[in-house]
């Protein structure tokens, strides 16, 4: 049995689109969707962290997998091109070890 080609997909941005940097990704989930929430993290003192949130984004749960399965894919090229992706903090700026 022939299988059909796939689609021709075309990918267009939208008048509203607009790429930023984000070092913090908070996730809220319920039944019906999941809630990234990305954000710029300002640590001006040892006690005090600011968080200004600029876009939240909306996913169904099939997507949110798919998105977790894209990442790790990408995340374990990466290591293998670069190295260990270490997630313990960096010290400070200036700082002596």
């Amino acid at each position: 049995m022939n299988q059909p080609p796939p689609p021709k997909i075309q990918m267009s941005n939208m008048p509203e689109y607009r790429e930023g940097y984000a070092n913090s990704v908070q996730i809220r989930v319920n039944l019906w969707d999941f809630f990234l929430l990305f954000g710029l993290v300002n640590q001006t003192a040892p006690d005090n962290v600011n968080i200004q949130n600029f876009q939240g984004v909306y996913l169904s749960p099939q997507q949110a997998k798919a998105l977790l399965n894209v990442l790790q894919q990408n995340v374990t090229q990466y290591e293998t091109a670069f190295g260990e992706i270490k997630l313990e903090p960096h010290p400070p700026a200036g700082t002596v070890q």
